[in-house]
């Protein structure tokens, strides 16, 4: 099932009302979403307020360069895996002193799966630092679209559920 570009502009808008009322700042570590949970929440005006960068980190030289993460875990766990995911997070705060961050990492297909990984198997982490981190393992269906799709809803509305009870 497709998210539709109403959901994922109230998903946002709520993200967003909710970093505002508690004066957070937010970064993205994206990479099967390539951009799309920053763009969602830099639709809304006065975005500059609560996002402070959305970084696409869609290769692993990407993910070791900008975000840190260690190539050993890399190597052993591959891109779209907890440990991955969790570093992502660690990196974004790390990268642009923001907040909170959220990353997302996985197979939107149609190609790369694998019988471990198959296509629609998506990481999520949600952190504002190593001792204050959510992570989730989701597996999507459809299209290439679909899936990208569901997992910037499911981001959005992760890092919203992790914030709730701040």
């Amino acid at each position: 099932m497709k998210a539709t570009d109403e959901q994922l502009q109230l998903a946002g808008n709520h993200l967003a009302e909710l970093i505002e009322q508690q004066g957070l700042t937010l970064a993205t570590a994206e990479s099967c979403t390539g951009g799309w949970v920053a763009k969602v929440l830099t639709d809304r005006a006065g975005s500059s307020a609560y996002m402070m960068a959305g970084l696409v980190t869609y290769s692993n030289e990407a993910k070791q360069m900008i975000l840190g993460v260690d190539p050993q875990v890399l190597g052993e766990h591959g891109a779209v895996s907890e440990p991955v995911v969790r570093q992502m997070v660690a990196g974004a705060i790390r990268a642009t002193g923001a907040d909170v961050a959220v990353a997302i990492s996985g197979v939107a297909g149609p190609g790369g799966g694998s019988e471990e990984k198959p296509v629609g198997t998506v990481w999520f982490a949600w952190g504002s630092g190593p001792g204050h981190m959510k992570t989730s393992l989701q597996h999507f269906e459809g299209d290439r679209e679909a899936v990208r799709r569901q997992a910037v809803l499911y981001a959005l509305q992760g890092v919203t559920r992790f914030l709730e009870p701040l």
